[in-house]
Parts: C-alpha cells; structure tokens; sequence
C-alpha cells in the first residue's frame, strides 16, 4: 500500500487480486463496508480504447447492496472504505469484470476502468430518517396532520437531477396532510411547516419508494424536495 500526496489530492494505491484502486478524494464520515447501501456516480471506460460504456453522471444516481452480488465483483471489492463525498477510481481486470463474456459495449476479457463518487451510505437494518434544513423562515402556526397546505415543490435526486416539479407547471400542490396519499418522507417533511417556510428535505429510500422504486424512480433512491408553503389552512375543530 502507497500514499502519497500529488498536486494537493490525497492519492491511495492498493492492489488486490489485480484490482486497482486511487482515491483522488478521501471523503468524511464511516467507511463502506459489506452489507452496506451505497449511493454513487459513475463512468465506466474500457482500458483498451477509452471508449465510455456507461455513465450516470447526468441520471440518477445508481444504489446498490455492498457484497450481494449485485454487481461486478471489481465494485463489490472496489467500493469497501469508500467514505461519502469520496471521488475513485477502479482498474478492473477481466477476473472481476466480465470474464470471458461479452457484454452490450464490452468486449470478452475487457480490462475496466470506473471512475466512482459515493454520495450516500445507508444501512438496511436500521432505517434512516428524513433530515431537513430550513432555507426560509414562515410565520404562523405550523403544518399538522388533517390542515389543508398549498404548496411549491421541486423533487430531485442526490446529483441535483429533477424528477418533478410543481414549479416548472406553475401550479401549485394541495394536500391534506395525514390524508393525502403521499410517500412517508414528504408527509413528515411538510409537518411542522410554517405559511412562507422553505424547506431542502432529504428522504431516505425506506421513507420515499423503497426497493423497488416506481418507473422515474430507481431502486433505493434517496429523494431531495425543496418545498415551500404558499398558503395554510387549519383543520376545522368540531
């Protein structure tokens, strides 16, 4: 193992089974581990000719279960003490790519290169909670279960890639809150919410659509709502 600095990045070389790793940006926080959910950003090159075979840099981003088998066996041992916010970069030999099978854009026995950026760790055996930043302060009483709220809202994923928007219909979204059919994350993201409030919500995959996702939603996609109350009207007392 080798560290060393270059041009002011923290470089990390290992090699293991021929598969190299350089982490140009460490990241903070834990480590990934196996079991883990990560989050990332990725483009993947074939060594040979440099030829780009997949990236998501402009989609959502891409989840998936450390050590399950769900991907090459190059990501599997590549991403282990990843921290979030960390840029790397994977030299995958065949043994731990492809193998001898083609695949779409890859040739048989193709060497791969990725350059990864992880951008979540979440854990499936303890669920996460929504976490919420207030960017603009309300007046009056708060949002709670049975008011009516009218709302703004722009829905995108960790990349800033927008998936909905009730701005770009200029029109805004009303819902009776506790009533209205809505994923666990923005209900609980809206309680609380003051006439004139902004909030950046961020939900976790287990409080959005889970596993599965839905057709414009990826598997365990964390979801990012910026919401804003325009107007609020509390639940008629009997």
């Amino acid at each position: 193992m080798l560290i060393s600095s270059l041009l002011g990045l923290s470089i990390l070389m290992a090699k293991s089974d021929s598969l190299i790793i350089v982490d140009s940006v460490v990241g903070k926080g834990a480590a990934v581990k196996k079991g883990d959910l990560v989050t990332v950003l990725y483009r993947g090159t074939l060594e040979s000719t440099g030829l780009v075979f997949d990236e998501n840099l402009k989609q959502p981003p891409f989840a998936f279960e450390v050590g399950a088998g769900e991907v090459i066996q190059g990501w599997d041992k590549g991403l282990v003490g990843m921290k979030i916010g960390g840029k790397r970069s994977l030299k995958i030999p065949p043994s731990l790519g492809y193998g001898d099978q083609a695949n779409a854009a890859i040739p048989a026995g193709s060497t791969l290169n990725f350059d990864i950026e992880l951008l979540r760790i979440d854990s499936l055996k303890k669920p996460s909670d929504i976490a919420v930043e207030i960017t603009q302060v309300g007046t009056g009483p708060e949002a709670k279960l049975g008011d009516e709220v009218e709302i703004h809202y722009v829905g995108t994923f960790l990349n800033a890639v927008k998936f909905d928007s009730s701005r770009d219909r200029d029109k805004t979204f009303t819902i009776t809150l506790g009533k209205t059919g809505l994923i666990p994350g923005f209900t609980k993201g809206v309680t609380g919410m003051k006439k004139g409030e902004r909030r950046k919500v961020t939900i976790p995959y287990n409080m959005a659509y889970g596993k599965n996702g839905r057709p414009s939603i990826p598997p365990y996609s964390t979801l990012v709502f910026d919401l804003e109350v325009i107007n609020l009207t509390p639940a008629k007392q009997n």
